[in-house]
């Protein structure tokens, strides 16, 4: 299809494009005036992962079309939990649990958007107002259960047999809400979204037009799993988050590093501003050169998130680590104290400060494995003890695997 945006033009071509309510009438919208999108955050953690980051990219495609990106935060909708994709209900947080996460997940926005242009707002600013006879009263009218029963976000949930509480079930409404209020307050027509938020779109879209006969819109990108199937922002490590105190950018840069052969062109498209051309070029490379375009979707994504010296420091920890043999100096670390190698330091808890376990009873099983290393040298007994011994150039080597690396600096 041809269109005449470069809004639509960018999204689709870049392969952003999965669901959308109207997508011509969105398309000349765009064409001939300025489009305020939004897309909302619950706060349920202290940093978003990379599941949120196509996302918080459609917010920048918004901006660099032109357009006006609105981050909304869900302070209010944490308080209930979203069913979309869940098998169980949200653990219910404290206001200043939600206070703290909210000030976390922004941190990611003020490197990817523009923010002096961005709106950022809070739908506990509305939906606290709210009573429960009167929220009742104004909307619940403009919902059928019949209806709400068919989304996905419900009916999965439904179908395995899995608890859905009314709480829950609510959520549709109050999503629904905060597009009437967006569109009324700041004259937005778009929310976009993952596809499990189809359903929770649609509803906004319908109850714009229903009670205020509003031009909206509906736009939803694909869930975007690994050709291997995993889900994005998952790994067998956990999840990858954007906020460098929960992963740092060197781990970051080896997430995007060790992307499978078959998804490098989606997610240069996807994560990157690469030019297509561009991107067409390094996704038909073959063999061995893959990693080269491997190397510039970590670089890009890292400098994105992290700035150029950070992707420019992992680059070069990752060549010296991998192709020298060496041990970086930019490689993730601990600080030791001497006095902690002089006495000799178990080696399962060395590998558990360095977070390169989550405990020790994994470590444990590396170590059955043959996966765990001290200085590049294969570790065989779990009752073994660093010592000022195992120091080289004034640090400790901790690895597991050939992937997963990190130092014990000697203080």
């Amino acid at each position: 299809m041809q269109y005449k945006s470069d809004l639509i033009k960018t999204l689709a071509g870049r392969g952003y494009l999965y669901q959308a309510t109207d997508i011509e009438g969105l398309d000349a919208l765009a064409a001939r005036q300025t489009v305020t999108g939004y897309i909302g955050f619950d706060a349920t953690a202290s940093s978003l992962h990379v599941g949120s980051l196509v996302q918080i990219m459609m917010l920048r495609r918004l901006q660099q079309a032109g357009h006006t990106a609105i981050v909304l935060l869900g302070g209010g909708t944490t308080k209930i939990g979203d069913p979309s994709g869940k098998d169980s209900q949200r653990p219910v947080l404290t206001p200043e649990d939600i206070a703290a996460n909210k000030e976390g997940i922004l941190k990611p926005f003020h490197a990817l958007l523009d923010m002096d242009k961005a709106i950022v707002v809070d739908n506990d600013a509305w939906l606290s107002e709210y009573s429960y006879l009167e929220f009742l009263r104004e909307f619940g009218r403009h919902f059928t259960i019949n209806r709400m029963l068919t989304f996905d976000s419900v009916k999965s949930r439904l179908d395995r047999e899995q608890p859905l509480t009314f709480l829950e079930f609510n959520y549709m409404l109050l999503q629904a809400v905060d597009f009437l209020e967006l569109n009324r307050a700041r004259g937005c027509q778009l929310q976009l979204g993952g596809a499990d938020q189809w359903g929770n779109i649609v509803n906004g879209v319908e109850l714009c037009r229903r009670v205020d006969s509003a031009e909206a819109y509906g736009f939803t990108t694909p869930l975007i799993t690994t050709a291997s199937g995993v889900k994005m922002g998952k790994t067998a490590d956990g999840a990858v988050w954007l906020n460098p105190d929960r992963l740092g950018p060197y781990q970051y840069w080896q997430f995007w590093r060790n992307t499978e052969d078959a998804d490098v062109g989606r997610f240069l498209r996807l994560f990157t501003d690469l030019p297509l051309d561009e991107v067409e070029r390094l996704e038909s490379l073959e063999g061995a050169d893959i990693n080269d375009a491997k190397i510039r979707l970590a670089n890009e994504a890292t400098a994105m998130l992290h700035g150029a010296d950070e992707a420019r420091k992992a680059e070069a920890a990752a060549r010296e680590t991998f192709e020298q043999g060496g041990a970086s100096a930019d490689l993730p670390s601990v600080e030791i104290p001497a006095a902690e190698l002089q006495s000799g330091l178990g080696l399962l808890e060395a590998f558990e400060r360095a977070e390169l376990v989550e405990s020790r009873g994994e470590a444990r099983r590396h170590i059955k494995g043959g996966a765990l290393k001290v200085n590049d040298e294969k570790v065989e007994d779990p009752f073994a003890t660093l010592t000022d011994k195992d120091i080289r150039d004034g640090a400790v080597k901790l690895s597991v695997g050939k992937k997963r690396h990190a130092l014990l600096k000697i203080v």
